[in-house]
């Protein structure tokens, strides 16, 4: 009689998915999975660290608006992972995390790196749970995929018990644990959708409001969400900007955003939560007479977000998917609903940036992170698919400020750092055809520099720029804001030649000291065909905030 393992279930339906890689680092309790992914032709991405595999994954679902997978071993490996699920469930980014995890029959008997995995997991997840049954384990990754598609797009959780891996399980009479049979599996949910009555109600509050904003989440930021909100913003008449920054209102890729903001009437929260990032809705942010519509996928949310706006503002709310609902008030769209005044308005507040960055000029001396962007923005613009990732910190706030590309991979509303060379090097597989450069500042780019040898071993050539200010800036500033410059202490940091790790490790790594000398630079770095590093010493100057006045 024909069997499967567990293990070839698992591989045999993410393969159906239209699943093509995993992104992983090897352990004990996977290595079934290993093995059965080469007969279901899943390619393996084998990493440095666990949390370098999340954040390629998490890069992936942003960029392909399908599920990264990261496949993880059980206990330490998993903890390693878990912390950066916390910026693909701020990014609203797509993501499967499968953990191997200590057998059934020998839970609490102390079995090798047995753990509570799924708990601690739940908190950074949409779902959590450990896989009960092998001969469901095809339902499993259904489940999961349907879960983390849906709604609000996020990560989801499913520890894998290797006893379960390991199971034989039979074919005659149960055809349907045979993943590359079984039709009936869905992998993705129905979305929701607005009701035409919605539609209408949204469509005649936008025409009568003066000067109506469309603040739209993360999930619209790339990809079809992001042809999907230009369409919207053409037919309305409206502008439509993203906002998927810790920064928020002040982010500075952004630029005077918040100028303008507090003068608008009407604020359609298209899957954005009215959090910190929009200082919770309230004045001065917004005036205490504009009115909102509130569509967001997840009941709790809203109900949330009505909470903190407060009921005599709402003017309408619902609960529906904020791709297909954006869809539906473009299809129902009058063409020039309103005057290009405001629009334009706001779109030169996003645009503006301070006249006194282009006169910038550190001459032979370390360069100020404007003159980093000015220079990146340039060798962009050579490029015919250009690729932009950019970290958090201050030299990542002020690389998205001077920095624009059509697709764009940042830390997300997480504010975490560290995840740019994992971004980047899952932008360059997802995107074979683009140049990628990604941005990040020399605190985090210590957190997966040995990524490069991943990049190596793979094949991809990401161009990473490194802004050294031997510092762990951030903290730095605050500092120096909250308690005077005589008490900064303890957040300094070599002026480290990160470039020479680059070349030991075999990538092609320069250190770059002047203005002049990077725009040369990223040009070698681009004809040397393999992954690069730039490692550009910066001036230590606090992050940008943009205002026009």
């Amino acid at each position: 009689m024909s069997t499967l393992r567990g293990a070839d279930v698992i591989a045999r339906t993410l393969a159906r998915a239209g699943v093509t890689h995993l992104f992983s680092l090897s352990g004990n309790h996977v290595m079934s999975i290993y093995d059965a992914a080469l007969d279901a032709g899943l390619e393996i991405v084998h990493t440095r660290h666990e949390g370098a595999a999340v954040h390629m994954a998490d890069a992936w679902g942003r960029l392909t608006g399908e599920p990264g997978i990261v496949l993880l071993t059980g206990g330490p490996g998993h903890a390693n992972g878990v912390g950066a699920l916390y910026t693909a469930l701020a990014s609203e980014s797509p993501l499967i995390a499968l953990s191997g995890h200590a057998p059934l029959n020998e839970l609490g008997m102390g079995s090798f790196q047995e753990m509570r995995q799924a708990e601690m997991a739940a908190p950074v997840v949409k779902e959590a749970w450990t896989a009960q049954c092998a001969e469901n384990l095809a339902d499993d990754i259904a489940r999961a995929l349907r879960s983390a598609t849906a709604g609000r797009p996020g990560p989801v959780h499913v520890s894998l018990p290797v006893d379960l891996l390991d199971a034989k399980i039979p074919l005659p009479g149960g055809l349907h644990t045979d993943a590359a049979s079984r039709g009936s599996l869905a992998f993705r949910a129905p979305p929701r959708e607005l009701d035409d009555e919605l539609v209408q109600r949204t469509r005649a509050l936008l025409a009568v409001a003066r000067r109506p904003l469309i603040l739209a989440g993360p999930v619209m930021s790339n990809g079809r969400g992001s042809d999907i909100r230009e369409a919207l913003a053409n037919a309305l008449g409206i502008p439509v900007p993203c906002m998927e920054s810790p920064r928020g209102l002040n982010d500075p890729a952004l630029g005077a955003l918040a100028d303008v903001v507090s003068r608008a009437d009407l604020v359609v929260l298209l899957g954005k939560r009215a959090d910190f990032t929009l200082r919770f809705s309230q004045m001065p942010a917004f005036a205490d007479s504009c009115r909102f519509v509130v569509i967001d996928p997840e009941a709790s949310a809203l109900e949330r977000t009505l909470e903190v706006i407060g009921s005599a503002r709402i003017a309408l709310s619902a609960v529906a998917d904020s791709i297909p609902a954006a869809q539906q008030i473009c299809a129902a769209a009058t063409t020039g609903l309103h005057d290009e005044n405001w629009k334009n308005e706001v779109e030169s507040a996003v645009r503006y940036r301070p006249p006194e960055w282009a006169q910038l000029d550190s001459g032979d001396g370390p360069l100020h992170p404007a003159e980093v962007g000015r220079a990146v923005q340039h060798f962009l613009q050579t490029c015919r698919e250009p690729l932009f990732v950019s970290d958090g910190g201050e030299f990542g706030q002020w690389a998205q400020a001077c920095i624009d590309a059509p697709t764009r991979i940042i830390n997300g509303p997480a504010g975490s750092i560290g995840s740019a060379i994992p971004f980047a090097l899952a932008a360059t597989l997802a995107r074979p055809q683009a140049t990628v450069v990604a941005t990040t500042g020399d605190g985090a780019c210590g957190f997966h520099l040995l990524e490069l040898e991943t990049a190596l071993r793979a094949g991809l050539a990401p161009i990473v720029v490194v802004g050294n200010d031997a510092c762990w800036n951030a903290e730095h500033q605050i500092q120096i804001r909250t308690y005077g410059k005589a008490r900064a202490r303890y957040t300094e940091l070599s002026p480290t030649r990160y470039d020479q790790v680059a070349v030991a490790l075999g990538a092609h790594g320069e250190l770059v000291t002047r203005a002049s000398d990077l725009g040369p630079a990223l040009e070698r770095a681009r004809a040397s065909g393999r992954a690069a590093l730039l490692n550009v010493m910066t001036q230590r100057v606090p992050a940008p905030v943009v205002r026009r006045s």
